[in-house]
C-alpha cells in the first residue's frame, strides 16, 4: 500500500536491497551476507535430552525471505564419534554481516565470541567430553537429568547464564572477540559440515512465520526442540527477547548532521551548514512519512486478522504478517542507509586554510543559493 510519494520512492527501490542477500553456492553449507545486525539472542532453557548419544547444538538466528529467523537450539546425533560441533557465527566484513556456518570437527573452533550458553560462553566448549568413544555431559550445564546416563560429571567452569545477548562479532555495537591461533588452525584443518538432519531442520524452521523476528520481536515462541524438527511436541519457548529487533522507521535514532572535517571560510560555511539543517529535516520528515505508512500497514492488517477465525484463514495472516513486516525492515534500512550516505557526500573534506588574495585582485564572485532539495 503506497501512500505517500515518499513511501513510493522507498516501497520502489526497496527491491534493491534484496540483492544484498547474496546466498554463496561454492559451498555445501550455506552463507549469508546481509546489511543489517542480527537480533540479540533470546533467553531461553535447554529441554532435556532426548536419549544418550545426543550433543547440543545452540540456537542462532539465519536469514530467509522475510528476514532474520531463528532456528531453535536442539539435540542432535554427531555424524561420527570423536566429533564435536562449533556453532556458526555473524561476521561484520566491509560494511557487511556474514554468515560463519558451523561445522564437526575434533576440536572446537572459533565461534565469534558468542555467549550462546549450555556450555557455549563465546570461546571453547564446556558442555562435554569424549572418553574412549563415549560422550560425558557436565551437568552443570546440561539438561540430561531425565534419562538414565551414567557418563557424566559434574564441572563449573564457566557461567552459564548469558549477560551479553549480541549475537555478532565486529562491526557497531559487535563483539570484539578474535581468533587464537589455536582456533585459527582448527578453522584450516578438515570439517565436517551440518548433517542432513540439521539442514532440514533450518529450512524447516524458515518456512514457520512465528519464528520470524520481526513477527516474534525477538522473542520466538519455539526458541528449543528436543530433536531436530520437533517443532509440535516437547518445545520450549524464550523468556524473554535479547533485545529489541529494528525493524520499523520509527524506532531508528533521529538523524544527526555530520561534523565538519574543518573549520570552512565564511560565506561556504554558511552555506553548508544551511544545506546540512535541510538535508537533516528533509530526513526526519522522511522517517516520519514512512513511520506513519507501516502504523497504517499494521492498522489494516489488524483489521483483517480480526475477521480471521478458520485456522486456515490465521495462517495466511501470520504470512502475510511476517511478509509487511519484511518489506518495513526493507523499506527502514534503504532509507537508513540512503540517507547515511547523503549524510557522508556532504560532509565538508578537511583542507588547508586559503593562501592570501594576491594585490589588486578582483573579488571573489557571490554564490548563489543552491536549489532546496524536493
Amino acid at each position: 500500500m503506497i501512500k505517500t510519494p515518499v513511501a513510493a520512492l522507498l516501497m520502489a527501490t526497496s527491491m534493491a536491497f534484496g540483492a544484498l542477500l547474496s546466498p554463496t553456492p561454492a559451498t555445501a553449507q550455506i552463507e549469508l551476507t546481509v546489511m543489517i545486525a542480527p537480533p540479540p539472542l533470546p533467553v531461553y532453557e535447554q529441554p532435556p535430552i532426548p536419549e544418550p548419544g545426543y550433543l547440543w547444538a545452540p540456537g542462532y538466528w539465519s536469514y530467509g525471505p522475510y528476514g532474520y529467523y531463528w532456528v531453535p537450539g536442539t539435540w542432535v546425533e554427531p555424524p561420527e564419534v570423536g566429533l564435536l560441533w562449533t556453532p556458526g557465527y555473524w561476521g561484520w566484513s566491509t560494511g557487511f554481516y556474514v554468515w560463519n556456518p558451523g561445522y564437526w570437527a575434533p576440536q572446537i573452533g572459533f565461534y565469534g565470541g558468542v555467549n550462546y550458553g549450555f556450555g557455549y560462553p563465546g570461546r571453547g566448549y564446556y558442555g562435554g567430553e569424549w572418553r574412549d568413544n563415549r560422550f560425558w555431559y557436565n551437568r552443570e550445564v546440561n539438561n540430561v537429568t531425565n534419562v538414565n546416563i551414567t557418563n557424566v560429571y559434574n564441572r563449573t567452569v564457566v557461567n552459564n547464564v548469558t549477560v551479553n545477548r549480541v549475537s555478532y562479532v565486529g562491526g557497531p555495537g559487535g563483539l570484539t572477540a578474535q581468533p587464537t591461533a589455536e582456533e585459527q588452525r582448527v578453522a584450516h584443518e578438515h570439517h565436517t559440515p551440518a548433517t542432513p538432519v540439521q539442514v532440514q531442520h533450518r529450512e524447516s524452521a524458515a518456512t514457520r512465520p512465528e519464528l520470524v523476528a520481526s513477527v516474534n520481536h525477538g522473542k520466538p515462541e519455539i526458541a528449543a526442540t528436543s530433536k531436530p524438527g520437533a517443532f509440535n511436541s516437547h518445545v520450549v519457548s524464550a523468556s524473554r527477547a535479547g533485545g529489541p529487533v529494528t525493524v520499523h522507521a520509527q524506532d531508528l535514532p533521529k538523524p544527526q548532521a555530520a561534523p565538519p572535517a574543518a573549520k570552512p571560510a565564511a560565506n561556504p560555511g554558511a552555506d553548508s551548514q544551511r544545506q546540512q539543517a535541510e538535508m537533516q529535516a528533509r530526513h526526519q520528515q522522511e522517517r516520519e512519512a514512512l513511520a506513519q505508512m507501516q502504523e497504517r500497514d499494521h492498522a489494516y492488517l489488524n483489521q483483517q486478522s480480526a475477521n480471521a477465525h478458520a485456522q486456515a484463514q490465521a495462517q495466511m495472516q501470520a504470512q502475510m504478517h511476517a511478509q509487511m513486516e519484511h518489506q518495513h525492515l526493507q523499506q527502514t534500512q534503504f532509507m537508513q542507509q540512503r540517507q547515511a550516505s547523503e549524510m557522508q557526500a556532504r560532509a565538508p573534506a578537511p583542507h588547508a586554510s586559503p593562501p592570501p588574495p594576491p594585490p589588486h585582485s578582483a573579488p571573489p564572485p557571490q554564490h548563489s543559493e543552491p536549489p532546496r532539495p524536493r
